[in-house]
């Protein structure tokens, strides 16, 4: 190598100095977060852009490396849609959630815990990190129960029950294989396919099992990325903090509609069962995990 090579071009002191007071004002909140759990829900647009996949690795690790224990858990809707439009299997959803037959849910599992699994795996291992791919499977990390719903007929007007097939919700999370990881420089990833008491395999919400993990993992932050700017009001404006009689006032008021329900729902309950707060952001702002934990604006709508 050259000595040409080498030579670094000097910045000038503005630059330096921008520099060294972004860290400064990081400080404060590495210290926060140190020796913390923090649960991040991956899927949306996030996920499927190489530019903010790649960014999102790289802040995962950074957390990492930052002294946080950053715990992964990954939707996937239409990679599966996609394959089982590949294998001619027609999907079916009613209140939100797929209706899971014998031979969906094995394109289901194969999906979430093979191939998106592993991809994000791979990225945080490239970015640096030391990676492992689980699902709620290993180790009876989560046990669920069936999901029951109800739909409203259209024509009569009358609730009917509708089996959701292999879909469930979760009802015990056992943390000792993640205890063991998070003791270690270990990052786990974590695919929402879970276990019913008889060993039957089981479809878990990736928003439902990241609550889950985080209530019982104690997590600090539960972070939610969506395609959405946060929570909105009435006028359309993001919310940036919310209280929990707040955010439950915005559903029954009908202000919070469609996937946004679940999402605070999910978050109220995670902050019901021991999370310090949830957020909801917009993972598709580049480095949104990074500007919600280490600056004081955020970047989506906080729930305490």
């Amino acid at each position: 190598m050259s000595s040409k090579s080498k030579i670094r071009k000097p910045a000038s002191s503005d630059d330096w100095i921008a520099q060294a007071h972004v860290l400064t004002e990081a400080l404060p909140f590495m210290q926060r977060y140190d020796r913390k759990t923090v649960v991040i829900k991956y899927g949306g647009h996030a996920m499927g852009d190489a530019v903010l996949s790649s960014q999102f690795a790289q802040d995962v690790v950074l957390l990492k490396q930052s002294g946080i224990n950053p715990v992964i858990v990954h939707g996937g809707g239409p990679q599966i849609a996609s394959m089982l439009e590949r294998l001619n299997i027609k999907s079916r959803f009613a209140n939100g959630l797929r209706v899971t037959d014998a031979e969906t849910i094995e394109v289901v599992e194969m999906v979430l815990a093979g191939a998106i699994n592993k991809q994000i795996v791979t990225a945080l291992n490239q970015a640096g990190g030391r990676a492992v791919g689980l699902s709620g499977k290993d180790g009876d990390l989560m046990i669920a129960s069936k999901t029951r719903t109800r739909k409203r007929d259209a024509q009569s007007n009358v609730e009917k029950a509708v089996n959701l097939g292999f879909v469930g919700t979760p009802k015990k999370v056992n943390t000792d294989v993640l205890d063991v990881m998070l003791r270690s420089d270990i990052i786990p990833v974590i695919a929402p396919i879970a276990t019913s008491d008889k060993g039957q395999t089981l479809n878990v919400n990736a928003d439902t099992a990241a609550g889950a993990l985080a209530a019982a993992l104690k997590a600090e932050r539960l972070l939610m990325l969506t395609d959405v700017q946060g929570v909105l009001d009435a006028k359309g404006k993001l919310v940036s903090r919310l209280t929990q009689r707040r955010a439950a006032t915005l559903i029954r008021s009908g202000t919070a509609k469609g996937g946004m329900i679940p999402k605070i729902e999910t978050a109220l309950a995670a902050v019901k069962n021991g999370v310090g707060a949830t957020v909801i952001l917009d993972g598709r702002v580049p480095h949104a995990i990074l500007l919600e934990l280490f600056t004081e604006l955020g970047a989506g709508t906080l729930i305490e």
